[in-house]
């Protein structure tokens, strides 16, 4: 086989065979096969897309590339849940506990996020003592205890989607569904779950910001999850306001355990609830959707999820007294309200523009080796359909600076306030099984 060929069959719209996919991807990973080729078939595929087919055998080749996570110890059916990502996405530490507070294994291999804020890895190191640097066994065996742990991905765990990645980054081929596809759930499938239940982001907040190319994505993972064995579903939600309310990694563990005690925001129980629905059903336990959605109901009411929580923490050392006490969290030096400049409803906030807010304040990183701040961040009073006074607070914001002009002026323009009533914008769009 040679390169060329390849390319110019995908550059022609011929559909490859398995060997010829494994030929590229090991090819590309062992550094036989040099960038510029690696990019032109990237190219092809972008102009050409992929057949389903094609598309499992590119998710099962960079899978092979490397090291896979064996989960087999844990007893029962492992879910995963990925998103897509957002803008206070908290979803993670609201619903791992969640799940497992109904006997279902939660293994969760998380990573530290670039972008708006840390991932959920930072932010549950915003718990004193917190430990998610523990051995493969120690985890297997938390899960099998307490059915709930998160650790840091560990293992050379899909090196060709890291080569891959960072080549589309800098040759316009970040934007193609079955690059995409194949990036996210070759990292799921290595990671050893049986099930997977994917949050597909979609609005001006999401990396999808087209609800049809959002779909077209969806369709794609759930068609690799379910053509490699996994059982996959994926449900699109709207990102085009931040998720919940808080913005900040502390913060965002304030409002995950405001949520665990039967409260928090509106939209962030709802969507926990509907993705914890499906991977109660995915788990075997049931196979009513509604069924599910009484039980995870059930436990948010009478304590179960809460103390689920508590336990999974006290487990790798964190701190559970934050739990009672969240004012043992990081805890900004200057806390400012940001009051409305207008009467009206809030009809638009723009969530990237809130998200790198979070960021210029230090909840994020803008690489690899930035430091976060886990204090800081943005807390939103109004969301769209909201109606809000002049004077009235919009957002509060926690920094460790009052040097924050530019972040207040970026704030103003992410919101859009009108004189007529707006409605709530839709959460849950479509569902693909």
């Amino acid at each position: 086989m040679r390169m060329i060929d390849l390319i110019e069959k995908k550059r022609n719209g011929f559909e490859l065979n398995k060997a010829e996919i494994e030929f590229i991807i090991m090819g590309y990973t062992e550094e036989k096969i040099p960038d510029y080729q690696m990019a032109a078939f990237a190219m092809a595929i972008f102009f050409q897309d992929m057949t389903q087919a094609e598309k499992v055998y590119l998710t099962e080749a960079m899978v092979d590339s490397g090291d896979t996570i064996d989960l087999s110890k844990i007893k029962g059916i492992k879910i995963d849940k990925h998103s897509t990502g957002g803008v206070g996405d908290t979803t993670t530490l609201v619903l791992a506990p969640l799940v497992a507070s109904l006997d279902i294994p939660v293994a969760k291999m998380s990573g530290r996020g670039l972008g708006h804020t840390g991932g959920t890895l930072d932010k549950l190191e915003s718990i004193p003592g917190f430990n998610v640097e523990i051995s493969n066994e120690a985890f297997i065996n938390l899960v099998n205890k307490n059915k709930v742990a998160v650790i840091g991905q560990t293992g050379n765990l899909t090196p060709a989607d890291k080569k891959i990645y960072a080549l589309r980054d800098v040759t316009a081929t970040i934007d193609s569904i079955p690059l995409i596809a194949s990036s996210i759930m070759s990292k799921k499938i290595a990671a050893g779950a049986d099930r997977i239940v994917l949050d597909v982001k979609t609005g001006n907040g999401a990396f999808m910001k087209d609800l049809g190319q959002a779909k077209k994505l969806a369709k794609a993972m759930v068609s690799i999850g379910n053509g490699v064995g996994r059982k996959t579903t994926a449900i699109i939600s709207d990102m085009n306001q931040p998720l919940g309310c808080a913005i900040g990694n502390a913060l965002e563990v304030k409002e995950a355990i405001d949520t665990l005690k039967g409260g928090g925001p509106n939209d962030l129980r709802e969507l926990c609830l509907t993705l914890g629905s499906y991977m109660i059903v995915h788990s075997g336990k049931t196979t009513n959707l509604d069924e599910a959605r009484k039980l995870l109901e059930t436990n948010l009411a009478n304590g179960k999820a809460f103390d689920t929580f508590k336990t999974f923490l006290s487990a790798q050392g964190g701190d559970v007294s934050v739990v009672d006490d969240p004012t043992k969290l990081p805890t900004a030096a200057f806390i400012i309200d940001l009051p409305s400049e207008t009467d009206g409803y809030v009809s638009e906030i723009i969530a990237d523009n809130i998200g790198v807010s979070a960021m210029m304040l230090g909840a994020g990183r803008i690489t690899k080796e930035s430091e976060i701040d886990l204090a800081v961040g943005i807390v939103l009073h109004k969301k769209i359909g909201d109606y809000v006074k002049r004077g009235e607070p919009i957002v509060t914001i926690h920094s460790n600076t009052e040097q924050i002009s530019e972040i207040k002026s970026r704030i103003y323009n992410a919101y859009k306030i009108v004189d007529e009533k707006v409605s709530a914008p839709t959460l849950i769009y479509d569902v693909f099984e």
